[in-house]
């Protein structure tokens, strides 16, 4: 995680052309030495686990994602006004929750890119952009981010995630969104009157609309693997695969491969669809999923563990949950570390039962549904759609800011916002 803060500061050119080496180089270093310890056989089902089960369905939904939206193409001579970029983002905030946040961001980010091609001031629109599409628009439901996936999974209700946090999202929504406006309004009147190079209006369009049937695909490959159990799983190096997980991720891959087969070359120059984002995302999560195995090790052995200080924060001394802790505890390591897991560590730590937690938990499992979803915003490494966003932004003449650049953004327009939501729905 401090080779993805720092190499980039410090060593630019060297991190562009070597980062999958790098994360190489790191995931030996753990391997390495739990070989000598544990043994080969240990450290094969440490690796088959962190593939099979968390690594691979995730670059699965998230390359099916890209591939598709990718073949859907948004024409029209679009203004860059103020008042598009909020229309544009809050389109892009709920379709996240129905499409996932990786869908509706690379929907969108190649339009609003073009929209704004001749604003000298674009950072603060890409930044708000990965705040709301990329991950708090994934708020609504198990659609939307793996976390609540994972909550889905386990046996959180699909509509218990729609009505619990519809309102966090729409509070969180319009305060951002506000802010975004004053933001852009001020750039935008700043700069003054501008030369556009289109001189003749496109009308609205929408290219490659099959593709939206693929997309639909996909949500039902997805909510598949939710509703039908069979109960047949295949053991693969000590970790159990379902079927119903096979069937999804071959679904998706088909979803993918017919979007490719039928989408004209034509409508990927214009969207200038490239796998550079999604090979950064696949490499950069690669050594996440594998490293971080002894991070959540130590989490889950709760108060007999060496994190057990930050167990005994998020209970009182009758064992019972402060709602507020679980929201930040969960929001902060999920905003270093990958939010699914995270969501998948404090939701067995509050109490696994999914019945339970939906009940007479209820406030408890809001916080480590909000802290997972929300604060994936607050680092590049959050949640997935940053790093893709983030490269697409750069590919297109954006000079986006560097990972500690990005977090100023996020602690001075998101910690305060989280802090009127902990006040709000947990005090």
């Amino acid at each position: 995680l401090l080779s993805i803060a720092i190499f980039p500061l410090v060593a630019v050119n060297i991190w562009h052309h070597h980062f999958g080496k790098i994360t190489a180089l790191w995931c030996l270093g753990f391997m390495i030495p739990f070989v000598i310890i544990f043994g080969f056989v240990e450290m094969s089902h440490v690796v088959a686990h962190a593939l099979l089960l968390e690594y691979i369905p995730f670059m699965v939904l998230i390359f099916s994602l890209f591939t598709v939206s990718g073949g859907i193409y948004l024409e029209g001579s679009l203004k860059g006004t103020p008042k598009l970029n909020a229309i544009i983002l809050l389109i892009g905030t709920f379709l996240a929750s129905f499409m996932g946040t990786t869908g509706a961001a690379m929907l969108l980010i190649r339009p609003l890119l073009r929209a704004n091609q001749n604003r000298k001031h674009r950072v603060h629109i890409v930044v708000f952009f990965i705040f709301l599409v990329a991950n708090i628009g994934g708020s609504l439901t198990p659609l939307g981010d793996p976390p609540l996936f994972l909550g889905f999974l386990k046996g959180v209700d699909f509509f218990w995630t729609m009505k619990h946090m519809f309102m966090p999202l729409i509070i969180t929504t319009a305060i951002v969104l506000a802010i975004f406006f004053v933001i852009d309004s001020y750039y935008y009147k700043k700069e003054g009157p501008m030369e556009h190079v289109v001189t003749e209006k496109v009308p609205f369009s929408i290219q490659g609309k099959s593709n939206f049937i693929l997309l639909g695909g996909v949500i039902v490959g997805v909510l598949v693997s939710g509703f039908w159990k069979p109960g047949i799983q295949f053991t693969i190096l000590g970790t159990p695969v379902e079927l119903q997980n096979i069937v999804r991720d071959i679904i998706l891959l088909a979803m993918a491969v017919i979007s490719l087969k039928t989408t004209s070359k034509e409508i990927h120059q214009k969207n200038e669809f490239g796998w550079d984002p999604v090979l950064e995302v696949a490499k950069l999560f690669a050594g996440i999923f594998i490293t971080i195995a002894p991070v959540l090790a130590i989490l889950k052995a709760g108060s007999d563990g060496s994190m057990s200080g930050i167990v005994n924060m998020v209970h009182d001394t009758n064992g019972a949950p402060i709602d507020s802790m679980y929201f930040w505890m969960t929001g902060t390591l999920s905003a270093f570390l990958d939010n699914a897991p995270t969501y998948l560590v404090f939701f067995n730590l509050a109490s696994g039962d999914a019945q339970h937690l939906m009940t007479d938990l209820s406030p408890t499992l809001l916080a480590i549904s909000m802290g997972s979803v929300f604060m994936g915003a607050v680092t590049y490494i959050g949640n997935a759609p940053n790093f893709m966003v983030k490269s697409i932004a750069t590919q297109s003449g954006v000079n986006m800011p560097t990972f500690f650049g990005y977090m100023k953004w996020s602690v001075l327009v998101l910690v305060p916002v989280y802090v009127l939501l902990t006040l709000i729905f947990f005090m």
